[in-house]
């Protein structure tokens, strides 16, 4: 276990943590008292589902969500953007129960609107520092070599609002411009090895088909190694608002650079500076000026319970903390987890699979007393880099950010079992 302190250049130092580890699994306490709460309430309950025959089979070609999940469904804040066409929905990942977001509650993030393409007219065009331009029917596309890989997406906007001051009492606001899931498709050096790249070949320029021609600028190291040529998500088709019938999955980069709808794939020697990665989609400095190019997702992690969506109702007792933590830069490695806002901390255990670039779970067992606690969670990837506290990103970034606030997140849970937003000075 590891304590930590992001120096002056951003880079974050480990030093020893001041606790020890909890033990791996629950306690037999919150197995008894599952089973005394059974018995106090009088044993198993009348049911009528077990009286008659159920529904037949196909009566409902496709499968819809149980009744008891009609509250898990996409949000957005009416007051975020001007124009709804060009703004964000939020996933719900306090109802999450995995690392696989299901399709229908996948974030959205348009920049014209979601648009309703032909496949059989759709195609992707790849020219410039080439030996051999072409153009692409999704029929060509889907004859070459498939892969499956489960990665996560998260829009750099995601917890945003939080730079100045605790915004809004919800994690799905705070933390919800991210979903993961397993995405199906080819990978783009195999559409770039058949155009025949030239020597100074550099970078790619990627392009959507919806009326914004989202562009951006890709290095090509990047369009050679993982990035994907996706047509399905999670089993079926890509649905329209994440980009069908193709879009592109670059693990974990920002989320703007997975264009959809992509129709166009330029090689140059150099990047196109455009619109979307110089006045937006910029990293600022404390001194107001901002990075250039800085794609990768850093270390992140939440507690999805208790939150404000998910307080606890019964009283003190043994719960099960649980979470979700990613990285762009790999696999997590660990995550901690503090009760007293930081001052102390506890390993974590991580759940199965741990995979690179995907959102993992971890849980931790918790005594709590029915007393106020502060409670946060803190990842670390393969590559050593530990999520900072706000005030430690402040001290890099300034406060007037919008992009790529990885910060830890405190909830304050309230002797009632109520969940707070709030940050610590």
């Amino acid at each position: 276990m590891v304590d930590h302190k992001i120096g002056i250049d951003g880079i974050s130092k480990l030093r020893p943590a001041r606790r020890g580890l909890l033990r791996a699994g629950l306690s037999s306490a919150f197995a008894l008292g599952a089973a005394r709460t059974a018995l106090a309430d009088g044993g198993m309950p009348e049911t009528d589902w077990d009286k008659g025959v159920g529904g037949a089979v196909a009566d409902t070609t496709y499968g819809q969500p149980v009744a008891a999940q009609s509250d898990m469904k996409r949000r957005m804040v009416a007051w975020l953007t001007r124009d709804q066409t060009s703004s964000i929905s939020f996933t719900p990942l306090q109802y999450q129960t995995g690392i696989i977001t299901p399709s229908g509650v996948f974030f959205e993030r348009y920049h014209a609107g979601r648009v309703d393409v032909d496949a059989d007219k759709h195609r992707l065009m790849i020219h410039g520092m080439v030996d051999r331009p072409m153009i692409f029917t999704m029929d060509d596309i889907k004859r070459l070599p498939a892969e499956s890989h489960i990665h996560f997406i998260e829009c750099p906007a995601n917890g945003g609002m939080e730079w100045r001051g605790a915004q809004l009492n919800s994690l799905q606001y705070t933390h919800g411009m991210i979903g993961c899931a397993e995405w199906t498709g080819v990978k783009l050096s195999v559409l770039l090895g058949m155009t025949g790249l030239q020597k100074s070949a550099k970078w790619i320029l990627v392009e959507g088909a919806d009326g914004s021609h989202l562009t951006r600028s890709i290095p090509i190291e990047k369009a050679l190694d993982d990035i994907l040529l996706v047509y399905g998500q999670n089993g079926e088709l890509l649905r329209p608002e994440q980009g069908y019938p193709l879009r592109l999955v670059v693990p974990g980069w920002q989320g703007n650079v997975n264009v959809k709808w992509i129709r166009r794939i330029k090689v140059g020697d150099q990047p196109w500076f455009t619109h979307e990665e110089t006045s937006k989609y910029t990293e600022l400095r404390g001194d107001g000026h901002a990075y250039g190019f800085t794609w990768p997702i850093f270390s992140k992690s939440v507690i999805t319970f208790p939150c404000p969506e998910m307080p606890i109702k019964s009283g003190g007792g043994v719960y099960e903390i649980r979470g979700l933590a990613w990285s762009g830069n790999g696999k997590i490695k660990q995550v901690d987890v503090s009760f007293d806002g930081g001052v102390n901390y506890v390993r974590a255990k991580l759940q199965e699979p741990v995979l690179t670039k995907a959102l993992t779970r971890f849980t931790c067992e918790w005594r709590w007393d029915g007393k106020p606690a502060l409670i946060q969670s803190r990842a670390m990837d393969e590559t050593g880099y530990v999520q900072p506290t706000q005030a430690e990103l402040r001290a890099i970034r300034g406060s007037n950010g919008v992009y790529n606030n990885n910060a830890i997140q405190t909830w304050e849970v309230k002797a009632d079992g109520s969940v707070n937003n709030v940050q610590l000075a």
